[in-house]
């Protein structure tokens, strides 16, 4: 996790991620990402609008490089940015259950935020049957939510599938600069504002959105059984049945093979045919993407 501080804190993001910050205020989450000046994603936050200061909650592997490409821009802006590590820890919550039990005020809508008895806890934008929680790590282990590493293991998975069914991307490492914003559906689950004005890379995602036409989506896909684990990968490529290819942004086995999420060619004239690629068909997504743009 990273944490923005300072009386300029908001301000600053405004200029560096594709959603509008402004918006961050009590009681209300946002999902932002961060672009390189070629319009490229570099990084997904979830922002938190924590009382110490805003909270991203971003992949582990991204955090340092996404603090030290931020610091760049700081210029002379009062704001601090600090990498959160211990005792600060965020878990990832399926249902109420577990927070009505403790007796702590639940967000009622998608991308709400409250904050008590010593929790933030923030209800996931686009699948609001999940949510996140961010306190102290003693704390988390009160409500059962800081289990030993196999039981961190197997939360990870089952929160990183439950993104996968809510068609909600991720970057990592092996897939970050990949993709632009609207690649990801990021115009599709409110996380970018088109009349917030300039941040870094806003011209070439305003143009791609107004200007030209977006051949390639997030669409989720299923990978049959047979299919080596070496050859499913992020950042990996895939073929559909008709001819269309892509490439992986999350994957998880299940039962019967892989699910995934990847960035898939719209017609099959746009596509870059690998023949060794796995293959994969695709399966709807929990929202509509509409004509591209």
């Amino acid at each position: 996790m990273l944490r923005f501080s300072g009386p300029d804190a908001a301000t600053f993001l405004q200029g560096q991620l594709t959603n509008d910050t402004r918006g961050l205020g009590a009681g209300r989450a946002l999902l932002a990402a961060q672009t390189s000046p070629q319009g490229r994603v570099l990084a997904l936050l979830t922002l938190l609008p924590h009382s110490s200061g805003i909270i991203a909650i971003l992949p582990r592997e991204l955090v340092a490089p996404s603090a030290a490409r931020l610091g760049k821009y700081l210029l002379r802006a009062k704001a601090r940015i600090e990498i959160l590590e211990e005792p600060w820890s965020v878990a990832g919550e399926h249902g109420e259950e577990r927070l009505r039990a403790a007796g702590v005020p639940i967000p009622a809508a998608p991308g709400g935020y409250v904050e008590a008895e010593g929790l933030a806890i923030g209800r996931v934008l686009g699948d609001p049957g999940r949510f996140w929680i961010l306190a102290q790590s003693g704390r988390l282990a009160e409500l059962g939510l800081a289990g030993n590493p196999a039981e961190q293991a197997r939360r990870e998975h089952d929160w990183r599938l439950a993104d996968v069914r809510a068609g909600i991307p991720q970057v990592y490492a092996a897939t970050c600069e990949l993709f632009v914003p609207q690649m990801l559906n990021l115009d599709r689950l409110d996380a970018i504002s088109f009349t917030k004005g300039c941040y870094t890379g806003q011209e070439i995602v305003a143009r791609t959105q107004h200007l030209g036409r977006i051949k390639r989506r997030l669409l989720r896909v299923a990978l049959a059984q047979d299919v080596p684990a070496d050859a499913v990968r992020l950042g990996g490529p895939i073929r559909l049945i008709d001819g269309r290819s892509g490439r992986l942004t999350d994957v998880q086995p299940v039962d019967d093979g892989f699910e995934g999420l990847a960035v898939v060619a719209l017609e099959p004239a746009d596509a870059a045919t690998e023949d060794e690629a796995p293959l994969a068909r695709e399966l709807p997504l929990p929202y509509a993407l509409g004509a591209p743009a």
